[in-house]
C-alpha cells in the first residue's frame, strides 16, 4: 500500500517494495536486481574470507572493481556479468520464466537467495 501517511506529527510514506522505483531511479527492476546479485557477491566473499586481491584474481577483474561491487557502486556491471561472478565463486544460477499470477498484474523480476 504505497502511499503518504501520518503518525501524530510524523508524515511518512509507505515504499511499493522496491527502494529504487520509489526514488526515481530509471530502469529500478535492473537496480535492484544488480543490488541483490552484488550483495549475494559480497557476502560470499566474506564467508570465504578472501581479501579484495584474492577475489579480484577469482573473478578476473581488478581489485578496483571489487572495491566497486562492495560499497555499491555497479554502473560498469551488467546482471549477466555479476550472475557470472556467482558461479565462479561456486554457485548455480538459475533464471525462471513464468506467467504474471494475475490477469491484470505487474510484471516482476525476484532474486531467490538461500
Amino acid at each position: 500500500m504505497v502511499g503518504k501517511r501520518r503518525l501524530g506529527e510524523i508524515d511518512y510514506e509507505i515504499g511499493g517494495g522496491n527502494v529504487f522505483a520509489d526514488i526515481g531511479v530509471p530502469e529500478p527492476e535492473e537496480a535492484l536486481v544488480k543490488a541483490q546479485l552484488a550483495h549475494q557477491i559480497n557476502r560470499l566473499i566474506e564467508q570465504r574470507g578472501l581479501s579484495q586481491a584474492d577475489a579480484a584474481a577469482l573473478l578476473g577483474i581488478s581489485q578496483p572493481k571489487v572495491s566497486n561491487l562492495a560499497v555499491g557502486r555497479l554502473r560498469g556491471f551488467p546482471v549477466e556479468r555479476l550472475m557470472r561472478f556467482l558461479t565462479l565463486l561456486g554457485n548455480d544460477v538459475e533464471i525462471v520464466v513464468r506467467p504474471v499470477a494475475q490477469e491484470h498484474g505487474e510484471t516482476r523480476v525476484t532474486i531467490d537467495i538461500p
